[in-house]
C-alpha cells in the first residue's frame, strides 16, 4: 500500500510497546517525525533507545491520558516538540478477559477509562490543534484509532472489552463527521489476534488462530501497514471508516 509519511509529524499514543511500538518503528523507517506518548517510563526509555538514530526525530513524553487535562498537556507538548501534528495514532489500550457474568465494576471502570476516555481525550486535544493548522496537501491532519474485530463479533469472554471497542468505532465516526469541514480525516482499524509478546504470553492466540480462516494470527506488520496507509498521502478522502483486518475471523 502507498505510504508517504516522510517528514510528517506524528504522535503515537501507547507507542512504547506492542502494536504501538511496531507502528512507531514502521513510521520511523518511513522517515516520519515522531512523538511517543506512554505511561510506562521504562518502556518509553527502551522505545526511544530502540528508535534512536542520527536521521530520526523522535521524542518521548511520559504521562497518563485518562485525566483530560493531562492528556491535553501531553498532546500539546508533543505538538510543541514537533512543530505541528499531521497524524495521531491511538494505540493505548487494555485487553482483559472475563466471563460475561463475572465482570466487575472495577473491570468496567478500568476498561472504559483507558480504551474510551483516553482515546477521546487525545483525539479532542489533537483536533483542537489540527484545525488551526494550514493545510498539508489536501488535509490538515489524520487520526487513526485502534478498535478491534470484537467490536463487530460476539465474544462472551471479553464482552466489556468489546463494548469499549464498539465505542471507539462510534467515536471515530462522530469525530470524522464533526471535523470533516476542517479537512481532518478520522479512521480506525479493527484487528484480530495480533501476535504481540503480551498476547503470546496470555495463551489465547492458538485458540484464536484455530477459528481464523487463514489459520494464523496477525503479525504486527499485517496491521501497521494499514495504519501507515491511513496516516499517509495515499489517504486523502477516506474518513469515518473502520477497516477490519482479521484474516477472515469476522466471518467465522
Amino acid at each position: 500500500m502507498p505510504m508517504d509519511v516522510a517528514g510528517k509529524a506524528i504522535v503515537v499514543v501507547g507507542g512504547a510497546s506492542g502494536l504501538g511500538l511496531a507502528t512507531a518503528g514502521l513510521l520511523a523507517k518511513a522517515e516520519a517525525k515522531l512523538a511517543i506518548i506512554d505511561i510506562n517510563p521504562s518502556s518509553l526509555e527502551r522505545c526511544i533507545a530502540t528508535l534512536a538514530s542520527p536521521d530520526l526525530i523522535v521524542h518521548g513524553i511520559c504521562g497518563d491520558i485518562v485525566p483530560k487535562a493531562e492528556a491535553v498537556k501531553l498532546v500539546r507538548e508533543a505538538a510543541g516538540k514537533l512543530g505541528r501534528i499531521d497524524g495521531l495514532v491511538n494505540c493505548a489500550g487494555v485487553y482483559p478477559r472475563r466471563p460475561i457474568l463475572d465482570i466487575t465494576d472495577e473491570d468496567w471502570d478500568f476498561d472504559w477509562k483507558i480504551n474510551v476516555r483516553g482515546t477521546y481525550n487525545t483525539m479532542a486535544a489533537a483536533v483542537e490543534l489540527m484545525r488551526g493548522q494550514p493545510l498539508a496537501g489536501k488535509v490538515r491532519g489524520r487520526i487513526v484509532n485502534v478498535s478491534s474485530v470484537d467490536a463487530f463479533k460476539a465474544h462472551p469472554q471479553n464482552a466489556h472489552y468489546a463494548a469499549t471497542k464498539s465505542a471507539v468505532v462510534s467515536l471515530t465516526r462522530s469525530f470524522a463527521l464533526e471535523f470533516a469541514p476542517d479537512q481532518i480525516l478520522v479512521n480506525a482499524i479493527a484487528p484480530a489476534g495480533i501476535a504481540t509478546e503480551k498476547a503470546k504470553g496470555s495463551g489465547f492466540l492458538p485458540e484464536l488462530a484455530s477459528h481464523t480462516p487463514l489459520g494464523r494470527n496477525a503479525e504486527l506488520d499485517d496491521i501497521t501497514s494499514w495504519i501507515g496507509f491511513m496516516l499517509g498521502e495515499g489517504n486523502n478522502y477516506m474518513t469515518g471508516e473502520t477497516v477490519i483486518v482479521s484474516g477472515g475471523y469476522i466471518f467465522a
